[in-house]
């Protein structure tokens, strides 16, 4: 795996860092504008990293010929800490300030140099979404990468976590630019302390399974691709058959065979049949449902709606609450905890795991039940046994028993001791018995102890154990049960493929976290009056809370937010904020400081302005930065014309492109494209400005090139410009909002059909898809959008606006996406706030006469500290007003969205780390997410 930083850590330094890329140097003439290089700092070593302390980040350097390289942090918190205590050294973007990340260099890599090089990117403004750092995470326990759905800055920490950074691009899923390596090549030896007696790893040569000929060696097990049949029969082997599922799933969780077998399992005749001999109303067979529970798990499908059954209710409604001894015993139960008709401790260990995998906590007693089976050795026996009785272990449901146990946490010492007894029973050759007085190694045992040990840390034995089980596969791709025999078994080869594949059934069956005519015959949303903004009918969120909690002082400091870096304010999430106030109308006041603050030439801790930010007057000038500054000052009664010193209109009109730029690609992606406006989101805040300026035909261009970027087939739109990118909800209703302030027919249906695509893609729950997943960006821009026919769409508004109260927290916030990191977030809040009136960009209006102004803040920082944009933990649900209450949310930000590629297009959010890269790109315009 590369080399590894290893050392003291002299201490951190206070910045942090966005999702995306790490960042930049930026040079402008011979002088540096900005430095945002954060030092390196020496990393705990590797080893001190375990599955229950620290984290562990990987960066690929391979792009430039280099190495992974490693770096471990043992008291983590964020994910942008953990680079940096790592060892690794970061730079920011000139736009966008330290805390988005456009290089990444380590000492242990050619003399630490960071990478991109300015040759190669200049690191000025975000990156494209073809070559940036996208940042990838995986929780503990899991095997698979998922693309972070937030930003490094706002990922919390916790123990057992890995994250890794790739050079390269991705997608809105992040189905494309993987890493290269697993989590667990990231992940260090060890877990929780192995007993000091344990023997070590026997040495043997590696070796690795044939998984492509042990897969099509079961597959060809199956009748008709989807059930298996015993030779002479004529029904199906229901457990056979969830065995080769569990087997296909570990190798691949999108696997076509093993879904044709979860359908075919699903249907109510066979689920009745192998789960509900007694009859579809009576007690299922436990260990038959837990079984159909993981298979539905692994396959993407729903547990408690498999059959027509829900088998996780059914396991939970039929757990004994007494034993055989009591005065009238339940058939089934031998003691209380147990689930009924299980009698063996696999079943009981399967309905655990189920439940846990589905979400549910199984109950207390079962759970102890388990841990109470240990023999004197440490091992499980294969039966139910009550105290007294004889104990006699077996490897397979030892390894099972401890997985469960290690699932479901607070069992530390059983399980150590269960690791003890496994790797004390390993032979010098890599493999473990069927049982503990057999001679022969065990194709069947040492597949199910490998997986647990992995699971649990002990890669080395577990590694020799695929090492045994490579020497083992017959030519046809099977495996026998024991070493010595020839006739290749099922319940051998599955076992094997599910340890060779690195996995485990805790694992194979956890969901990751990780990710289509008329003209209106009304007029565009009609515009606030001056006072407080009436809520749309129906439940919603608290808008005052909501109000509030951005205004809140330690958030919004001296007009601005910050978001990670103490001396680089986020402007484009500070406009964010102020769309937000400005909809609602709850604190005039606070609105009026922050637009004064921005008008009047306030500068931010780094001697930074807004027009710092737009680039106005600069090469560099975005027209998504431009624009998204003009409609606020137009929004508050302000001269876009003389806003901060700038004539914001005539810049847009200067820089509408005449033409593509292919040396330049990120400048001009065509004709009517504002310079630097690489999103949909930026080109349509330019186009709003214009209009709203009275510049209609100044903007003809742009509203051409807009339309050009509509998909034909479903009236969507995608999230980047001149790159590409996936159709999606954010972009889709920021253009209807746009191309709603125009009379012109082809304008009004292409609105008509945008909405119509925006209706369908809202979730049975209310809420819509971006790039974090069920994101409160998302449905906010949607409410936006879908209002601009608030009669036809009211029911999904309605719906939409009882999601973001759903995802509001006690602190009168939001979270980024429904089942994300909770706590809130101000850049989701700030899009959930403003998005729930309803009120279109377009034609959002706030009288701020009668406010007083006060002086502009001078240039000081938040303090010491940056300002918490998170909070960890929030709980959610918290009381709600006559508008709603709340739980979890999404992201947010008017503009930003989260979800396309947008990874590039959140970039210009960046501002809003909490965002996810792909997002993050789209922020660049507008300072928002999804």
């Amino acid at each position: 795996m590369g080399t590894e930083q290893q050392a003291r850590r002299p201490g951190r330094a206070g910045q942090r860092g966005l999702s995306l890329v790490t960042a930049a140097l930026l040079a402008i003439g011979a002088a540096v504008a900005f430095l945002t290089v954060a030092p390196a700092a020496q990393a705990d070593p590797i080893e001190r990293c375990t599955p229950t302390k620290g984290a562990i980040v990987a960066v690929d350097f391979g792009k430039w010929g280099g190495p992974v390289v490693r770096g471990c942090d043992t008291t983590p918190t964020t994910g942008y800490e953990l680079l940096r205590a790592g060892g690794f050294t970061t730079a920011g973007t000139d736009h966008d300030g330290p805390a988005f990340i456009c290089r990444i260099g380590n000492r242990s890599f050619n003399s630490g140099k960071q990478y991109p090089t300015p040759a190669e990117e200049d690191c000025v403004l975000t990156p494209q979404a073809t070559a940036y750092w996208s940042y990838w995470i995986a929780s503990p326990g899991q095997r698979k990468w998922t693309y972070s759905p937030l930003g490094a800055m706002s990922r919390t920490l916790k123990p057992g976590d890995v994250d890794a950074w790739v050079f390269g691009g991705t997608d809105i899923g992040g189905t494309k630019g993987r890493p290269s390596f697993t989590p667990d090549d990231v992940r260090a030896e060890g877990g929780d302390p192995p007993n000091p007696s344990d023997p070590p790893a026997p040495n043997v040569p590696p070796g690795t399974i044939d998984l492509a000929a042990a897969t099509r060696w079961l597959t060809e097990r199956l009748t008709n691709g989807q059930r298996v049949v015993n030779d002479g029969d004529t029904t199906p082997n229901y457990l056979a058959t969830t065995e080769v599922a569990y087997a296909l799933a570990a190798t691949d969780s999108e696997n076509p065979t093993a879904r044709r077998i979860a359908d075919f399992l699903g249907r109510p005749e066979h689920t009745d049949a192998y789960a509900y001999p007694a009859g579809k109303d009576e007690a299922p067979d436990a260990t038959a449902a837990a079984r159909l529970a993981l298979v539905a798990e692994g396959t993407g499908k729903d547990p408690r709606a498999f059959g027509g059954h829900d088998l996780l209710g059914d396991l939970l409604a039929n757990v004994c609450l007494s034993g055989s001894d009591a005065p009238q015993p339940v058939p089934g139960c031998t003691t209380k905890g147990d689930f009924r008709t299980t009698g063996q401790t696999e079943g009981q260990t399967l309905a655990v795991i189920a439940l846990l995998n589905g979400g549910v906590t199984p109950p207390a007693e079962s759970v102890t039940r388990l841990a109470q089976l240990q023999c004197d050795d440490g091992g499980f026996p294969s039966f139910l046994i009550l105290d007294g009785q004889v104990c006699e272990s077996e490897a397979p449901t030892t390894a099972l028993v401890a997985l469960a146990l290690q699932r479901a946490g607070g069992h530390t010492a059983v399980v150590t001791k269960a690791r003890s007894s496994l790797k004390k029973a390993q032979f010098a050759t890599g493999a473990w018995p069927a049982a503990s007085y057999s001679i022969p190694g065990s194709a069947y045992a040492t597949g199910w102890v490998a997986q647990t040990l992995r699971a649990l840390g002990d890669r080395a034995h577990a590694n020799a154990a695929v090492s045994w089980l490579s020497r083992q596969q017959l030519p046809g791709g099977g495996f026998a049960f024991e070493e010595g025999t020839t006739d290749p078994l099922l319940y051998a080869t599955t076992a094997a493929v599910i340890a060779g594949a690195k996995s485990d059934l805790v694992t194979l069956t956890t969901k990751e976290p990780t990710p289509p005519t008329t003209p209106p015959t009304t007029p565009p949303t009609t515009p606030p009056t001056t006072g407080p903004t009436a809520p749309p009918a129906g439940e919603g969120p608290d808008l005052r809370k909501g109000s509030a909690y951005l205004a809140d002082h330690k958030r919004l400091i001296q007009g601005r937010y910050y978001e990670g870096s103490p001396r680089f304010a986020d402007y484009g999430l500070t406009i964010d904020g102020a769309y937000a106030l400005a909809a609602t109308g709850h604190d005039n006041a606070t609105l009026r400081n922050i637009v004064d603050f921005l008008d009047k030439g306030g500068r931010d801790a780094s001697g930074r302005g807004v027009h710092d930010w737009t680039k106005i007057g600069t090469k560099y000038a975005g027209g998504g930065f431009i624009g998204k500054t003009a409609v606020l000052a137009e929004s508050v009664g302000r001269d876009p014309r003389a806003f901060g010193g700038k004539d914001l209109i005539s810049a847009l009109a200067k820089g509408t492109c005449a033409a593509a730029t292919p040396a330049e690609p990120r400048k001009c992606a065509g004709k009517g494209n504002y310079t630097y406006a690489t999103s949909v989101f930026s080109q349509s805040l330019g186009i709003i400005a214009q209009v709203r300026a009275g510049e209609t035909a100044a903007a003809a261009e742009p509203i051409t090139y807009l339309k050009s970027l509509r998909d034909p087939s479903t009236g969507a739109w995608p999230s980047l410009i001149g790159e590409e990118s996936d159709i999606e909800v954010d972009s889709t209703a920021m253009a209807a909002m746009t191309l709603d302030l125009l009379p012109d027919a082809d304008a009004q249906a292409a609105v008509d059909q945008a909405l119509a695509w925006l209706a369908d893609q809202q979730l049975p729950d209310g809420g819509f898809t971006g790039a974090s997943g069920n994101s409160v960006n998302s449905a906010a821009l949607a409410v936006q959008g879908l209002s601009l026919d608030a009669d036809k769409y009211a029911t999904e508004i309605a719906k939409a606006r009882k999601f973001l109260a759903s995802q509001q927290n006690r602190d009168g916030g939001f979270n980024v996406s429904k089942g994300g990191q909770a706590g809130s977030d101000v850049r989701a809040s700030a899009q959930a706030v403003g998005g729930a009136t309803g009120i279109s960009f377009g034609v959002l209006e706030r009288d701020l006469s009668g406010t007083t102004p006060e002086p502009v803040p001078s240039v000081t920082g938040p303090g010491p500290s940056a300002p918490v944009i998170i909070t960890p933990g929030e709980e959610s649900g918290g009381p709600g007003s006559v508008e709603g209450q709340g739980g979890r949310g999404s992201l947010a930000a008017t503009g930003s969205q989260i979800t396309g590629l947008a990874v590039a297009a959140v970039l210009l959010v960046l501002a809003g780390w909490g965002t996810t890269h792909a997002a993050r790109r789209r922020r660049e315009s507008h300072g928002g997410q999804s």
